[in-house]
């Protein structure tokens, strides 16, 4: 009886060894770790990163574009981070170098960085049909500066299938223009902070805004993920009541600088500057650099978009004290002002390029006429500025090179 007790109890003692023994071989170990974390894989082929892929069980998606530093065939970049722990069926986007650009390319793609860029104008967007309205298409107004959701969506579908690819505004204006090959760039701008531009229907569970998705910023939203490409941006210029929910004002100028879009300066009530007093007009430009640098500091662009394209002149005399002035005891300086909507402005690079009063298109339609949408990029068709896709050069073909300013870019002529 006692041996069977001393085997019963040597049989439990070897389950409980093998058990601890299996739990001890299961667990994960700090190599296995960091063999199961993302590698640098630039520099590398596309059948070394074929391989890595399928060794860590990754989904892989390969882009190509021209590189002049990447040679031919290796990878210039990689959408998963370096370092980054994988796991099983990760996506990873790798691009791969065509090499380096030359002539040939430059005129398959018609490439020219001295052409216009159109700085579109909206104000309100509405949600109605365009049907509903008792103006041309998606005309809110009689002089079409409002527009409905429908129409606005329908303008970024044909900004996109048009070649065009968004810029932040103050990117253009120094001159830093990082649009892909053989693409347009496009600048978006909103004037007035209405609640139309971003209005916060509540809060989330988590406490972030909810965003109404037939306002502006809701529409522009859903394009960044219908287009990854469009690289979606804006510029919104905001008066004294902001967008005019002062519950959420404040955390909308910081959602907006957070999630890659600009604030700018529309002053704070609205100035006509033609019959303002000089320290009318720097009270009104300083109010608003002082209320944003509160808010946002160091986060808004110097820019101010002008109240009715006011004074309309740069040789009026409060002019000056829109790009330079004194508030509060405190010096401002606006480095470029909007005017109200008129036509597409030249290159940066362009000699004539005067970043201190800068033209605009009316987003507005018109049946093709008066720059309206339609007549405006009818115009760009033979005129636009088209990406070499590397905004350290600036190329243009030969016969352009009288229209070239002073940059400090690298030139390339064709």
């Amino acid at each position: 009886m006692r041996k069977k007790i001393k085997f019963k109890n040597i049989i439990i003692i070897f389950l409980i060894v093998l058990v601890v023994i299996l739990i001890i071989t299961n667990i994960p170990n700090n190599k296995e770790k960091e063999i199961n974390k993302m590698v640098d894989l630039t520099n590398k082929t596309i059948s070394e990163v074929e391989e890595y892929s399928r060794n860590n069980d990754l989904e892989l998606e390969i882009n190509y574009e021209y590189n002049d530093n990447i040679e031919k065939d290796k990878v210039i970049n990689q959408s998963i981070k370096i370092g980054s722990e994988l796991k099983n069926k990760d996506k990873l986007i790798a691009t791969i170098s065509k090499g380096k650009i030359d002539e040939t390319v430059y005129k398959e793609y018609n490439v020219n960085e001295l052409g216009n860029v159109p700085i579109m104008m909206y104000h309100k967007i509405i949600n109605i049909p365009s049907s509903e309205t008792k103006y041309t298409g998606g005309n809110v107004d009689v002089d079409g500066y409002n527009r409905t959701a429908e129409a606005f969506r329908n303008d970024l579908e044909f900004y996109y299938s048009e070649g065009y690819r968004m810029v932040r505004l103050i990117d253009y204006v120094n001159g830093d223009i990082d649009t892909e090959l053989g693409k347009s760039p496009l600048i978006l701008t909103f004037d007035d902070g209405d609640k139309s531009n971003f209005n916060v229907l509540g809060k989330n569970d988590d406490g972030s805004l909810q965003i109404d998705p037939n306002c502006a910023i809701g529409i522009l939203e859903e394009y960044k993920k219908k287009y990854p490409d469009f690289n979606v941006t804006a510029t919104f210029f905001v008066m004294s009541g902001i967008f005019n929910q002062n519950e959420y004002n404040e955390e909308i100028l910081k959602w907006l600088v957070d999630n890659g879009y600009d604030v700018g300066n529309h002053t704070k009530n609205h100035v006509n500057f033609r019959n303002a007093t000089t320290v009318k007009s720097q009270d009104e430009v300083g109010y608003m650099y002082e209320l944003l640098e509160n808010i946002i500091p160091g986060r808004y662009v110097n820019i101010v978009a002008l109240p009715y394209g006011s004074p309309g002149d740069k040789n009026h005399s409060n002019f000056s004290y829109i790009l330079n002035g004194t508030y509060n005891g405190k010096e401002y300086n606006t480095i470029s002002t909007l005017r109200v909507g008129w036509m597409s402005e030249v290159s940066p690079f362009n000699k004539n390029f005067d970043k201190t009063f800068l033209k605009r298109i009316r987003a507005y339609d018109n049946n093709g006429k008066e720059f309206d949408i339609t007549a405006s990029f009818e115009a760009l068709k033979t005129t636009k500025y088209i990406s070499d896709g590397n905004k350290n050069n600036v190329v243009i073909p030969n016969d352009k090179e009288l229209s070239l300013g002073t940059t400090n870019k690298n030139v390339i002529k064709y």
